[in-house]
């Protein structure tokens, strides 16, 4: 780090990065923004002047070869995810990479295992996991409050459907950038699993340390053959079972719904975001009522960003995404758009 500074590199600034991700990182004092990657040179250029970034390229290779930083952030579609978070990786860069931290699952895999042999931070920004009632049924949980999980129902459901559908996002006209719809759209690297499905199984691998087996699923598609629902059957190593539902088509304005219920051989916790619920219900009687601030069942991702660069400085607090709950997410989803087109259960570990 330059001067106390964590240097930043960020590839793929597109609406979400250039929305959420920079402005963040421009309000830290402690964060230096070196250099930045993405197609197109007039939107380079916009990139640059917006945000005050000296370097831009739209090589990511040749980023990563020429610009000294202490980490990156990628942002880039989906089917490039995991790649370029190996490259950074194997420079010693702590990365935060966007949701899904790559569409295969072998590459998954490598992230967990590369970052673990570097001693490097790889951070998946699912917000929801950062926010303090998060944290707090994850500690009740690993301590026992519910006892041995036996079972889970999640649901995730979305105002993403016309984006999802190839059309443009409504209440983006005024961003520096739209989200590209074919990102979002197309059938092979796009739909609701790889684009929302991933934060509910983000949070879910973040509260319960299960890992999945084998899945059974049926997808609902849409005119441009991407998945716009879906509904999985999973089982995890050890016997455990979950069923996990997803659906994109919520009325514009409303809120993201997120339900998260784990049931074990001593109680059940009940998590749901849209009504700002967390609870532990015990088989004794007991209920241990966990505090959602008013608010807090609203996505954000904030949080995500700021824990990344203190994670960078080695400051000691919690990274609520690691790679590990990002490779257990993707391996989910490839194994349900693999079984939603063979008919059959498949195994989650098996190549993509």
């Amino acid at each position: 780090m330059s001067e106390g500074k964590v240097r930043i590199g960020i590839v793929g600034v597109g609406w979400w990065a250039a929305a959420n991700h920079l402005p963040i990182l421009m309000a830290r004092p402690d964060v230096e923004l070196v250099g930045v990657c993405r197609l197109g040179r007039d939107e380079l250029a916009k990139v640059q002047q917006t945000f005050g970034i000296p370097y831009g390229t739209e090589s990511y290779e040749e980023l990563l070869e020429t610009v000294p930083m202490d980490a990156m952030i990628v942002a880039s579609p989906h089917r490039l995810h995991g790649a370029q978070t190996l490259q950074a990786l194997e420079k010693n860069l702590h990365v935060l990479v966007e949701k899904p931290m790559t569409v295969d699952a072998d590459e998954a895999r490598a992230i967990v295992t590369l970052a673990a042999a570097r001693q490097r931070h790889v951070v998946v920004p699912y917000g929801w996991n950062f926010r303090p009632y998060f944290a707090e049924a994850r500690r009740l949980v690993a301590e026992g409050q519910i006892g041995t999980i036996r079972h889970i129902s999640a649901v995730m459901a979305s105002p993403i459907g016309e984006l999802m559908s190839g059309q443009q996002m409504p209440g983006t006209e005024h961003e520096l950038f739209r989200p590209n719809p074919e990102t979002w759209a197309n059938p092979q690297n796009g739909g609701y699993g790889w684009g929302q499905l991933v934060h509910l199984l983000g949070g879910m691998f973040y509260l319960a340390d299960l890992a999945p087996e084998r899945v059974f699923a049926f997808t609902g598609k849409s005119e441009l053959g991407a998945d716009l629902f879906n509904s999985v059957s999973l089982q995890f190593a050890g016997g455990a079972t979950a069923a996990l539902s997803g659906a994109a088509t919520v009325p514009d304005g409303k809120p993201f719904q997120l339900d998260l219920r784990l049931y074990g051989s001593e109680g059940m916790l009940l998590l749901d975001v849209e009504r700002e619920r967390c609870v532990i219900q015990r088989l004794d009687g007991t209920e241990i009522v966990v505090p959602v601030a008013p608010g807090d069942g609203a996505y954000a991702c904030i949080e995500p960003v700021n824990r990344f660069v203190d994670l960078c400085k080695g400051l000691a607090v919690e990274n609520a995404g690691p790679a590990l709950v990002g490779a257990r997410a993707v391996e989910v989803v490839a194994a349900m758009l693999r079984s939603a087109k063979s008919g059959n259960a498949e195994p989650s570990r098996r190549r993509d």
